[in-house]
């Protein structure tokens, strides 16, 4: 495998984060960056420039990671050549399907062939998709492949989000890249590291990814008498008070953010389904135990590998980027302390990982979680 990394920061030129020789032939091309940089059209003539055989998957992000630094306002860019594999690139828009996450989920499978299918990386449209439910779409299909992936952001604006395939980004694209190959060795892994406090509450009316009530009493007038004076700041602050969810059925919490709140109707809309008869609990983090859960999450990525990593795609969640403010580097430098300084890094700040339980195949949603997808040759 080979590899090549740039970084562009605003009003300045693709700069290489490295010194490299060879060129490479037919590259998967990984960019992340500010959404307000990605509008520019001018941006994507400029990455076709340098690559211009390359396969080109651009995602707007809440902070870009690459090597051990995180950025803001700007664009990160990896480029990879598979010399033993191969992999194949697929696009759907959501809003072609009236916003059906499911059956956008269930298109793009569908145009993946199952011979020899390793695994499946998404790069997804993070601002109104239901993130469960294009999980279990792309699941219907292939149900023996590991999946990974996130939902894209934009930075803590909620406002719209960026993605594109071999094109100008733009609103509701959702891209899947399946990768094929008895050589390659692909592995991944999650974990959070917050902490559950308060009174658990039971779900008791909510509709796929729409939360109604807890204990029978509307569930925004109660996650708003928690955060007290933070209520006014909906729903950003909301990133450092997710919720975590047990549901029948599962044996793993998951965690879930608020993606937006509905005044009107008193409700909230999480970035995944919560079924009624949950127990969730608000949950609480600091600095440390989020560093912690990232170098877990690297152990445990690491645990059943034949041979290190050449390529390493973190997606970590814009909630913890916003804990650790000035120290958000520090969960990334755990992560390649593990993983070992020979690979290559890349990745973004999220609006929700996509990724298995540890010893399970199943691909969940999480929010507020580091996710690492491992892939060597």
């Amino acid at each position: 495998m080979k590899s090549q990394q740039y970084i562009k920061e605003k009003n300045s030129e693709w700069k290489p984060a490295n010194t490299y020789n060879d060129s490479l032939k037919e590259p998967l091309v990984l960019v992340f960056g500010n959404r307000y940089l990605l509008e520019d059209p001018k941006i994507f003539d400029e990455i076709k420039d340098l690559y211009p055989t390359g396969d080109i998957i651009i995602g707007s992000s809440a902070g870009e990671i690459l090597g051990e630094s995180v950025t803001d306002s700007s664009l990160s860019l990896t480029a990879v050549e598979f010399e033993k594999s191969q992999y194949k690139v697929v696009r759907e828009n959501i809003l072609d399907y009236d916003k059906d996450a499911y059956k956008t989920g269930q298109k793009l499978s569908n145009q993946l062939p199952e011979n020899n299918l390793k695994h499946v990386f998404v790069v997804s449209e993070g601002s109104f998709v239901n993130g469960s439910a294009l999980i279990d779409g792309l699941e219907s299909i292939h149900k023996s492949v590991t999946f990974t992936g996130g939902l894209c952001g934009d930075d803590a604006r909620f406002e719209k989000t960026l993605v594109g395939y071999n094109d100008i980004p733009k609103e509701g694209e959702i891209i899947a890249i399946g990768f094929y190959g008895d050589s390659l060795d692909i592995t991944s892994a999650q974990y959070g590291g917050w902490t559950p406090f308060g009174p658990e509450r039971i779900v008791t009316k909510s509709d796929n990814n729409i939360l109604y009530e807890l204990d029978e009493q509307p569930a925004l007038d109660l996650y708003k008498k928690y955060l007290g004076d933070k209520a006014a700041e909906l729903p950003q602050s909301a990133l450092l008070y997710p919720l975590s969810v047990k549901s029948e059925g599962k044996k793993e919490a998951i965690v879930r953010t608020i993606l937006s709140i509905d005044e009107k109707e008193n409700t909230m809309i999480l970035a995944g389904d919560v079924a009624e008869g949950s127990v969730v609990q608000l949950m609480m983090a600091n600095i440390d135990k989020i560093a912690e859960g990232a170098a877990q999450a690297a152990l445990f990525g690491m645990e059943k590998r034949e041979k290190s990593p050449d390529l390493a795609i973190l997606v970590s969640c814009i909630g913890r980027k916003l804990v650790m403010d000035q120290r958000v580097e520090e969960e990334i430098e755990e992560v390649v302390e593990i993983v070992g300084k020979e690979a290559v890094v890349t990745g973004f700040y999220s609006y929700g990982e996509l990724a298995p339980f540890r010893n399970s195949k199943k691909c969940e949603l999480h929010n507020q979680t580091m996710t690492l997808t491992l892939i060597s040759e």
